[in-house]
């Protein structure tokens, strides 16, 4: 029971974002209106894949100094669990987007990137998909992981900063901070983003433990 106290928290943290998400007032701002409820949605699935990408990375790297296969398999896992959660962030931001900039996919430089950054973990499973011998995959793998992680940083951060953004805190545009994101959101969208961390994690681990049954069996 000890061990589960995170994957606990995580659940509880997430019902009670979700819920209070819908029922909890919201600042009546311009053009955003009710839909502003999908920041506690859409926000944290793209911290959820920050997070699992950089476990990955740090496998990766671990990897690359002691050649252990547990770090590839965690490496790889975190990414599969980090793609469904990037996944969820691009569906998320594509329906915010549909209410409040008047269609689904404008070709908004954040959106285009944050696709390009996906496109670059899709690249990741291909490859290591296109390789027989295991521990070349493993290391071609994760050369390419502790590059694309800083791609996709500069992808999602830094780019759309130098290039006129609908998108909020890109291109000239201020943040929610600016928006006078008051205490009622604040009390969601902080335990929003620490739970589906937490869930994250707990996906990944699940998926860990499942990729490590299935070695087993094979050897």
């Amino acid at each position: 029971m000890y061990k589960s106290w995170w994957k606990i928290l995580g659940s509880v943290l997430v019902v009670y974002s979700t819920i209070a998400g819908f029922l909890f007032t919201v600042p009546p701002l311009p053009i955003l209106h009710q839909s502003i409820r999908n920041l506690y949605f859409h926000v944290p699935m793209w911290f959820s894949m920050i997070t699992l990408f950089s476990i990955s990375v740090y496998h990766s790297v671990k990897y690359l100094r002691t050649n252990n296969e547990e770090d590839d398999l965690k490496s790889v896992q975190s990414i599969n669990a980090g793609i469904v959660f990037g996944i969820l962030g691009l569906v998320t931001g594509s329906v915010w987007a549909r209410f409040t900039w008047g269609q689904a996919w404008s070709f908004d430089v954040k959106q285009n990137f944050a696709a390009i950054a996906m496109l670059l973990y899709f690249a990741y499973l291909v490859l290591r998909n296109a390789i027989d011998e295991e521990q070349k995959r493993a290391k071609i793998s994760a050369i390419y992981n502790i590059f694309a992680f800083p791609m996709m940083v500069v992808l999602l951060f830094v780019l759309p900063r130098l290039s006129d953004s609908l998108h909020p805190g890109n291109g000239g545009n201020p943040g929610f901070n600016a928006y006078d994101l008051d205490s009622h959101m604040r009390m969601v969208f902080y335990p929003a983003c620490a739970g589906w961390i937490m869930i994250g994690g707990w996906i990944y681990s699940i998926l860990f433990r499942v990729a490590s049954l299935e070695k087993k069996k094979l050897v």
